[in-house]
């Protein structure tokens, strides 16, 4: 089905978040490129990253004081990169969004773009797809090569359908701050959570397949957060959480994460009472 792909959709748009390590990001668009290059444009985004260490297919460098100090961190970084298409006539050009942070591997020979697009074709209700990772419980409940929908899924690499996202996004004096994620959440405690609870209170499904994986490689912040100018992951997974934490209470008046993540459950729930026909894909 790959090959007829050309006369169905448009490409994607895919945009790899960098910060300070140009070759695990050039390693991955080059994957991308031998894989998928018929697919999907790749557009690298920097998150104030110093001038000696961007990738050689940096797109955007941003360089504001406060990117250069802390980063954009995934809500702000894929808000800018959508901001910067939105804002083009590069828009119109694409069909879906191929969100990925540079920690992200995929497998070799696998054609990771084509078979997501076609996964959109497969399943119309959808507006959020991600591979699986071969570490994740939820791959033995899908099955080998299937697709299935879910309440929760980790955000390393989102494959968005652009109806759904144009469905989300802040049309009116849109920022890097709110265009589609809140970037008031800025180290994304639970953004998953909650994107993928507004797909399903607007009729869309998000899907985990095992057609294609993905991994998040950890060992860049484990190892080279002194290169990435950020926390140690200690200190980040504390305030991922504390700050987190901070954020759900103020927005939503919930106190714990299980409280965000049952918000999330109660749409999806609600998603195959209207549409008892897609209950066939539920986990």
């Amino acid at each position: 089905m790959h090959l007829i792909l050309h006369n169905i959709m448009k490409k994607t748009a895919t945009i790899i978040l960098n910060r300070n390590l140009p070759k695990p990001t050039d390693d991955l668009v080059e994957s991308l490129i031998e894989f998928d290059g018929n697919y999907t444009d790749v557009f690298v985004l920097e998150a104030g990253s110093d001038r000696d260490k961007l990738s050689k297919y940096c797109t955007w460098h941003v360089e504001t004081e406060n990117a250069v100090k802390n980063g954009l961190r995934y809500s702000r970084g894929m808000n800018y990169g959508l901001l910067k298409l939105w804002n083009s006539e590069k828009w119109d050009q694409y069909d879906s969004f191929f969100l990925i942070t540079n920690d992200t591997k995929f497998y070799k020979n696998q054609n990771t773009v084509a078979t997501l697009q076609e996964l959109l074709i497969l399943h119309p209700k959808v507006g959020i797809v991600s591979p699986c990772s071969k570490r994740w419980r939820e791959k033995d409940l899908i099955g080998v090569e299937s697709t299935k929908y879910f309440w929760f899924i980790h955000n390393n690499a989102y494959f968005l359908r652009k109806a759904f996202v144009e469905q989300l996004i802040n049309k009116e004096n849109p920022t890097y701050m709110d265009f589609l994620f809140d970037g008031d959440n800025f180290r994304g405690y639970l953004s998953e959570s909650e994107i993928i609870a507004k797909a399903y209170a607007n009729d869309w499904a998000a899907a985990i397949t095992t057609k294609v994986f993905a991994e998040e490689d950890e060992s860049y912040l484990l190892d080279k957060s002194q290169w990435i100018k950020t926390d140690s992951y200690e200190e980040n997974l504390r305030l991922y959480v504390d700050e987190g934490l901070k954020w759900i209470k103020k927005k939503y008046g919930f106190n714990s994460r299980w409280q965000m993540m049952q918000y999330s459950k109660l749409f999806y729930e609600k998603f195959f009472e209207y549409f008892p026909e897609e209950k066939l894909k539920k986990i």
